[in-house]
């Protein structure tokens, strides 16, 4: 009998367990456009789905863990079924914050959040929570493992994280890969996506493809009835950056984690977190553009006193280099980074009221080291004997501008790891205030990826050394940026993405490429793009080349508003801007921190118009840029103040230009504007317009 009445209570505790996990908890976002809904299936698998107004935008789609203990490196039971829901709550936020630059003054972070808590049946149970924030423009998730007994020390072997589609979406995409951003971008059906054709993957040095079928975050879609959807993730900190892999079966992307030498994907000892997992979706095009929810999804800023940080123009011996006027080395006969070539780019800074200047190639060891897997190349500290340092700190200083410093790793990491409290010492000694990174190669510690774990923990370890030291960091070759720029507002600027520099010595960039990025990859913080290319033929360097930059030149002025960045390059020689001065005070003219943007139009891979306000004044600068087909636009300045006069300066295509036959020729028009006035903007193939709209004195 007793037997009997426990095996009963067994059965009915199992059944009440079963048809509460069967129960959907939804949340709505503060506007009730998104519903977040979870539940626990009938094999107690964590389920969640995403409406956007009534639209299904991720079907039911499972979530979960595969782990190992790691000290007997064996397998745990899974935790992606036979789960119970031991708890949930939810709670509501709305408050306002600061953002040290950026494209507005003030960032609204308001969002419902569903924290619901796991467990598993059995001898040693493991429990995990899953967190849920709905924004008005998206959902973030992650998971958390909190102290426990039963868990402590455990490696990730995958994260089995869905999301299933409602169709077959178009898509910008780049492959998946463990090591390079640095691919053009694709558009094609989700089911198309292919990385070994070759049409779609061009060779890029150090990549490691996943998969065929894999691609890579923020990922941007369209769907056939018009939603615009992108997945990426938030506040990547102490773990592998997530790709995506596609199954035309169900429709489904699955997260792949990049794994280290091993095989592992993360190691982690509890109390400990993911990155937050981030869809956001709208109607508009435009309200994707505009969002801060990754921001929101980051830790706020540990520097308590930002007031060192200085967005900047800069400019810099690096493009002669890509075409070929100039070498890194000094043993080519033909160094860039001599004193006298430095003083002359100080000189044109000072000038034009830049605040920097970079230089590339100013260290030993380029002679020697490039795809070598060579560990000790540079020591960051030993100029070429034509670099002076000295006397370049005093002339900079007497311009009053500043250095920024280049470190070129050679992905040789362990190096840089010794290197860099020597390496930043040297750098407050004389002066420089910002370092450029690089990573080119294949890492060291072999066996180790640019997007893996202990890469992701370097780059961290790189913003908090430099902040220690008050150096702003601008850091090329690594992981794609997730919006940690708001806890580490030094880390001005990340490369991560095919740059200005693939136009100098390869196919080029076609024109959709810069009408796809702040889609892709811009939604997780500002590139270092270097934009400003006014010397557009090729073979002005070489006589060999007969490409053009896939470009005009008012598409290049235009950039400088459409890229949201603090660190924004005049990227060309300053004998070539000494030759057009009238299309270079525009540059001279645009800010790099705002206090308002107005995203007034956008269509992914197509065009894009943005208008932004510059901090702390009430100048306003445009941008309007379309891919390879002439495109024709309205623009309303209705968010200009009402009752003020502004003077318009439009940096314009000519009539006949055209991004392969004539992508040289722009004009300049001059007109006295208000809130009531439109304006008609003609965009060439491959070009753009850019405004500045300042009160009137």
């Amino acid at each position: 009998m007793l037997f009997k009445k426990t095996f009963l209570a067994a059965a009915l505790v199992l059944f009440i367990q079963l048809v509460v996990a069967q129960e959907k908890i939804t949340v709505s976002s503060p506007n009730n456009n998104i519903q977040l809904s979870f539940w626990l299936n009938e094999q107690g698998k964590p389920m969640y789905s995403v409406y956007y107004k009534n639209r299904p935008v991720i079907n039911s789609s499972s979530m979960g863990f595969e782990l190992k203990q790691t000290m007997l490196n064996v397998a745990l039971p899974a935790l992606t079924e036979k789960l119970a829901l031991t708890g949930s709550t939810q709670s509501a936020s709305n408050t306002t914050w600061k953002p040290v630059w950026g494209d507005v003054k003030e960032i609204r972070d308001n969002y419902k959040q569903l924290r619901v808590s796991l467990g598993q049946t059995g001898e040693k149970p493991v429990s995990f929570n899953i967190i849920f924030k709905v924004f008005d423009d998206g959902v973030g998730f992650r998971y958390e493992f909190p102290k426990q007994a039963n868990l402590n020390h455990f490696i990730v072997s995958e994260e089995k994280t869905q999301f299933r589609l409602n169709g077959d979406h178009k898509a910008f995409w780049i492959p998946g890969d463990y090591d390079s951003n640095e691919f053009s971008p694709n558009v094609t059906k989700l089911s198309e996506v292919d990385s070994d054709d070759p049409k779609f993957a061009a060779s890029i040095f150090a990549h490691q493809f996943i998969d065929r079928r894999a691609v890579q975050t923020p990922l941007m879609m369209k769907s056939d009835d018009g939603l615009y959807i992108n997945i990426h993730e938030a506040a990547l900190v102490n773990y592998p950056a997530m790709n995506l892999r596609y199954d035309n079966a169900d429709k489904s992307l699955t997260s792949v984690l990049v794994p280290d030498a091993l095989g592992n994907k993360a190691y982690l000892q509890a109390p400990a977190v993911t990155p937050w997992r981030t869809i956001l979706v709208s109607d508009k095009a435009t309200d994707l553009l505009a969002s801060h929810t990754i921001l929101n999804l980051n830790d706020p800023s540990v520097i308590k006193d930002p007031s060192w940080i200085k967005p900047t123009k800069y400019v810099g011996v690096w493009w002669e280099m890509h075409v070929g006027k100039a070498s890194w080395d000094s043993a080519s006969g033909k160094h860039g980074a001599t004193t006298a070539n430095v003083k002359r780019y100080i000189d044109f800074a000072a000038k034009n009221g830049f605040g920097g200047v970079l230089v590339e190639g100013w260290n030993v060891g380029w002679e020697d080291w490039f795809g070598q897997y060579k560990e000790n190349v540079f020591d960051f500290v030993t100029p070429y004997g034509d670099f002076d340092v000295k006397e370049l700190q005093r002339y900079a200083a007497s311009k009053k501008v500043k250095l920024i410093m280049h470190h070129e790793t050679s992905a040789s990491v362990t190096n840089y790891e010794r290197q860099m409290d020597t390496a930043y010492r040297f750098m407050k000694k004389f002066g420089y205030d910002a370092v450029k990174t690089g990573y080119v190669g294949h890492i060291i510690p072999r066996g180790e990826h640019h997007d893996g774990q202990w890469m992701v923990n370097h780059y961290v370890r790189v913003a908090q050394k430099t902040a220690s030291y008050k150096i702003m960091l601008d850091a090329h070759e690594p992981v794609r940026p997730t919006g940690l720029s708001r806890t580490y507002p030094n880390w001005l600027a990340c490369e991560a993405a095919r740059g200005m520099e693939f136009n100098a010595w390869s196919e080029g960039n076609k024109p959709q490429h810069d009408v796809i990025l702040p889609f892709t990859r811009f939604m997780g913080g500002p590139m270092d793009y270097t934009p400003g290319i006014f010397q557009l033929e090729l073979n002005y360097w070489d006589k060999n080349k007969k490409e053009t930059i896939h470009t005009t030149l008012a598409k290049q002025l235009a950039l400088y508003v459409t890229i949201c960045s603090p660190l924004q390059m005049a990227a060309d020689l300053p004998e070539v801007y000494e030759m057009k001065m009238d299309a270079f005070q525009f540059i001279r003219d645009v800010a790099v921190d705002w206090d308002d943007s107005k995203y007034l139009e956008a269509e992914p891979g197509d065009y894009i118009t943005v208008a932004r306000k510059a901090k702390g004044t009430n100048s306003w600068f445009l941008g309007s840029i379309t891919d390879e087909n002439s495109r024709s636009t309205t623009v309303d300045l209705g968010f200009l103040d009402p009752g003020k006069k502004y003077t318009a300066i439009i940096y314009a295509d000519a009539d006949d230009a055209d991004y392969q036959k004539n992508p040289a020729a722009y004009k300049i028009t001059k007109q006295v504007v208000d809130s009531k006035t439109t304006l008609s903007l003609k965009l060439a193939p491959g070009g753009g317009c850019a405004i500045s709209i300042m009160p009137v004195k």
